[in-house]
């Protein structure tokens, strides 16, 4: 199978929903090496299989951001699942991006937003049809005026508009508020791509991660320029005051794309991501428990400035512990099928379904203890339906089609030329 078609095939797979999760080794064979040695990040070309402890990882945080906003006195920092999130989006797009760029000499743009487009719009569309529905149908408190939210939604900038609230959050994105993370990661995928290009067009390898680093460390200075509890909302919505959370994870993809099987420092890196990864989930476990993120009590200068990029190393030390230590527990736990196929295919519908179902659920009486139950069931439910019926036919249309490569029998005396 030559280079271009095993790409096909690798980026066919991460892009798939019924994807078989598989660890490629980092290592490029000697064809590869003598063409050019993957740009300066010759394990880029054997990586692209899923990590299936990554979809466990995500099925955890989207259970601990639903919990919060049905029960926040449970995990008053259950919102630390979306700082999860985003470390983790920006790792698995970097991967795509610099493999890509490792086979090819470059990275094709329409082609990264178009499945973007593919992979996040349809199901986000149908999200905010449906809630812009209820508001004008039904007489339902909590949907009032719900079709503003919805438009707000769907042009990915509620977290621009949450941004400029100084008080408490207006009543204008209310109906669908959880969506300002996906206008954060929607937009990071606007720029990055653009960004890496230009760095790994004009920049040597070692380069490309100086400045990456750099990058990470200039949203904590702007935190910290910006910081007064006025300016917690804009800090904790901003694009570019998140963006070290997305960038911590681009980082480690393309240090993990540059260091070659048998660098010493792979090794180094194996180690402490397997001694950190159980202390780096306690730590986060004990955020979610006890820190109250997003309460007025929350808005401390230590979390809105610091606490943003210690929340993503933390979740880097996990990442990198499940791509590279595949035997230790945490991957094997997060590994488990059953969570593995929920963060896989319908860990991006939960989020999207569980704010509006809750909030109807409320308007229709379920309160209290039954609450946190009937909204999850609903909320798996909802996903299922997305995925059934929106999300995997589209995926599946717009998989890459790889044509199968035939033997070609030598005429004469010889062995068949494969």
């Amino acid at each position: 199978m030559s280079t271009l078609q095993r790409s096909t095939v690798d980026e066919a797979t991460e892009q798939s929903p019924d994807a078989r999760a598989a660890a490629s080794p980092l290592v490029p064979t000697s064809a590869e090496r003598g063409r050019g040695g993957g740009r300066g990040f010759s394990s880029a070309l054997r990586g692209g299989g899923r990590v299936a402890g990554l979809d466990g990882l995500r099925t955890v945080a989207v259970l601990l951001v639903i919990v919060y906003h049905v029960e926040p006195d449970l995990v008053p920092g259950g919102s630390v699942g979306v700082d999860v999130f985003f470390t983790i989006s920006g790792f698995v797009i970097t991967r795509l991006l610099v493999g890509e760029y490792a086979r090819t000499g470059g990275i094709g743009l329409w082609s990264f937003y178009r499945r973007r487009w593919v992979r996040l719009m349809p199901a986000l569309l149908v999200m905010c049809a449906v809630t812009a529905l209820l508001s004008v149908a039904f007489e339902l408190p909590l949907f009032r005026g719900a079709w503003v939210a919805a438009a707000l939604a769907a042009g990915s900038v509620v977290n621009l508009v949450r941004a400029g609230d100084s008080g408490p959050y207006s009543d204008l994105t209310a109906p669908l508020s959880h969506t300002w993370s996906l206008g954060v990661e929607e937009q990071f995928y606007l720029a990055w791509p653009l960004l890496l290009l230009v760095l790994l067009r004009h920049a040597a390898a070692r380069a490309v991660l100086a400045c990456v680093a750099v990058l990470c460390v200039l949203p904590v200075l702007w935190r910290t320029v910006l910081w007064d509890p006025s300016a917690a909302h804009r800090i904790y919505n901003g694009p570019d005051t998140r963006a070290d959370q997305l960038l911590i994870g681009a980082l480690l993809a393309l240090v993990l794309a540059r260091l070659r099987a048998d660098d010493p420092r792979l090794a180094s890196l194996r180690r402490w991501a397997g001694r950190l990864c159980w202390p780096a989930l306690v730590v986060l476990g004990l955020i979610a428990w006890q820190i109250p993120i997003t309460e007025v009590s929350g808005w401390n200068p230590v979390w809105y400035t610091v606490g943003f990029l210690a929340a993503a190393l933390l979740t880097a030390c996990v990442v990198a512990a499940l791509e590279l230590c595949p035997r230790s527990w945490p991957t094997r736990l997060l590994s488990l099928s059953t969570p593995v196929w929920i963060g896989r295919n319908l860990s991006y519908g939960m989020y999207l379904w569980h704010y509006p179902v809750i909030r109807l659920l409320s308007n229709l009486g379920v309160h209290g203890d039954a609450l946190l139950p009937a909204g999850l069931a609903a909320t798996f439910a909802a996903a299922f339906a997305s995925y059934a019926l929106v999300e995997r036919p589209l995926l599946r249309r717009n998989r890459p089609r790889v044509r199968r490569l035939e033997p070609v029998v030598a005429t004469g005396a010889g062995s068949p030329v494969l």
